[in-house]
């Protein structure tokens, strides 16, 4: 068994709570939230940098704080996990981080006690899309989140944009893609990204990167165009408006 890597949230405890989900398809849907600890990524605009970016990790972030591993991991056994989350008694759950399929096969092993405890629960997983779920986590997925990184996240391109996954995710109805603009001409690598792997215009939502209501509706002021225009969905962050850019929300 291995257990699962959970952020904290302001207690020190693991970052499980209710809330609304905040983005994409689902927004504004009653959920319970499970986020994780670390990423193979590092988004210079990341808004839970507290999850990958330790002491020691020099992966660079706009605001330059690095975060204390013990504080910021909790350590969680997937049957524990599994009550915790039950015990929120919502019909939905959202796995999100850092990157959920770096623990692929503990998360499996939750879900699976999490159906016995909850039979029927939805599953709704968010990645960054650079690795595909092995068997026995897929088959529990109902909805993939998947949020491809552009050239404005600071990742290199060949870590952030595996071809080979990008298609497997484009071929499964699960998948919805959200990607996070910040200037408009971000939305020209989107249109490039849709035509080499043809993901279907319904199942793209384009969002406003930010942290504050002011920046995500000025954002969101030439976003809609450019939506309307191209055929894609709009995702706000609900969260942001509703409870700030804070932990456990």
């Amino acid at each position: 068994m291995t257990d699962l890597i959970c952020a904290t949230d302001d207690t020190g405890g693991p970052e499980i709570f209710a809330s609304l989900q905040g983005e994409g398809p689902s927004m504004g849907v009653p959920v319970a939230f499970l986020r994780l600890s670390r990423c193979n990524l590092a988004c210079v605009w990341c808004d839970t940098a507290y999850t990958w970016r330790f002491e020691e990790d020099e992966r660079p972030h706009r605001d330059d704080t690095h975060y204390e591993r013990k504080a910021n991991q909790f350590t969680l056994a997937p049957a524990e996990a599994a009550e915790r989350i039950a015990a929120l008694g919502q019909k939905r759950l959202v796995i999100t981080g850092g990157e959920p399929m770096l623990q692929a096969g503990a998360l499996a092993e939750m879900l699976e006690a999490l159906d016995a405890l909850v039979p029927g629960m939805d599953i709704e997983i968010e990645t960054n899309g650079t690795a595909k779920p092995p068997a026995r986590l897929d088959i529990r997925v109902d909805q993939f989140n998947v949020s491809p990184k552009l050239a404005h996240s600071g990742n290199a391109a060949q870590l952030a944009l595996v071809p080979k996954v990008l298609d497997f995710y484009a071929a499964d109805p699960r998948a919805f893609f959200k990607f996070v603009i910040a200037a408009p001409e971000d939305v020209e690598e989107v249109l490039e990204l849709q035509r080499i792997h043809r993901f279907a215009p319904g199942h793209v939502f384009l969002m406003p990167e930010g942290t504050r209501s002011e920046t995500l509706r000025a954002r969101e002021s030439w976003l809609s165009a450019l939506c309307l225009e191209q055929g894609f969905r709009l995702s706000d962050r609900l969260h942001i408006h509703l409870y700030g850019d804070s932990r456990g929300t």
